[in-house]
């Protein structure tokens, strides 16, 4: 019995994003011609969809409410090419599929949130470039001074509460500091929701979400649209309270033997005023303070 819940619900997850990707996609979208009169389904029928995938409806309907949970390869990609799904949520409902047919009841625990020495370093070795380690729920676990004082007020909060999507939606300055905020916080919310479809049982995502859902009616909207793609610009705006707009590219990736650490880096090309910004940021900034080794391990918030 037990094994019978646990997939339904992995299975609810996968009928989630279907879903919300059905009432999504207008009819116009994949070409089918309705009639004149209101249409009270927003976006396309279940039985439409059905149609297109080449499915009965019965069993897409079992597929949107959890009760099946091991559709076939041929079906998945069917429903993507009914969906007009890209490439990334495309795979997503192939990661969601595969975890609707093994799901473990049981929660796997959140990931070490200890920074290596070596990559603390690497921090202090980019200045003047503003750069920060993130966890995978985007809890900022280390950072140069830069890299901190780029997202104002940020230092505000205790170490363990500075969180880069809590700062987007519940920190007042956050709306002011980015003028294409709406693009950010769209961007941020589809990470964290292609992140917690496939691991929605994880206590740091579950918390974290949790949360906001509670906190931000913004972010309780996004995260209905269960958007798995966003668009990260290549180079990011910061109207800044101490040092005045400046624009920097962008780079973030992953670190290699991390549980989905990532490092993000932002640069200005020498000679311009927004790398003269980013020098006076880094000078200005609250600059790290030496602690013995001890120190640092039961606190690996502060780089050393």
């Amino acid at each position: 019995m037990a094994s019978e819940d646990s997939s339904s619900d992995g299975g609810s997850e996968l009928g989630r994003f279907l879903r919300a990707r059905r009432t999504q996609t207008t009819p116009d979208q994949v070409g089918l011609t309705v009639g004149v009169g209101l249409r009270r389904t927003p976006g396309l029928r279940r039985e439409e969809l059905a149609t297109l995938a080449g499915i009965s409806i019965d069993y897409y309907v079992r597929l949107e409410r959890g009760k099946e949970t091991r559709p076939s390869p041929s079906v998945l990609d069917a429903l993507a090419r009914a969906l007009q799904l890209d490439d990334q949520q495309h795979d997503h409902l192939r990661q969601l599929a595969a975890r609707a047919a093994r799901y473990a009841p049981e929660p796997p625990p959140a990931p070490s949130r200890t920074v290596r020495p070596h990559l603390k370093l690497l921090l202090e070795t980019l200045r003047p470039s503003p750069a920060y380690i993130v966890s995978r729920s985007m809890d900022m676990l280390a950072w140069n001074p830069g890299g901190l004082a780029l997202y104002a007020g940020l230092d505000d909060w205790p170490a363990k509460q500075r969180n880069l999507a809590r700062y987007f939606f519940l920190h007042p300055t956050a709306r002011s500091l980015f003028p294409d905020w709406d693009k950010q916080v769209r961007a941020c919310v589809a990470r964290l929701r292609a992140l917690a479809g496939t691991a929605p049982d994880a206590p740091d995502l579950t918390a974290l979400v949790g949360e906001l859902l509670l906190k931000s009616p913004d972010f309780a909207k996004l995260w209905e649209r269960y958007d798995v793609t966003g668009r990260k610009p290549a180079h990011k705006t910061f109207h800044h309270p101490h040092v005045g707009t400046i624009t920097l590219a962008a780079q973030s990736m992953q670190l290699e033997g991390t549980p989905g650490q990532r490092l993000g880096v932002y640069v200005a090309e020498p000679g311009t005023p927004d790398h003269d910004a980013m020098l006076l940021l880094d000078m200005t900034a609250p600059q790290p303070v030496a602690r013995p080794a001890a120190t640092d391990e039961a606190n690996p918030h502060t780089p050393s």
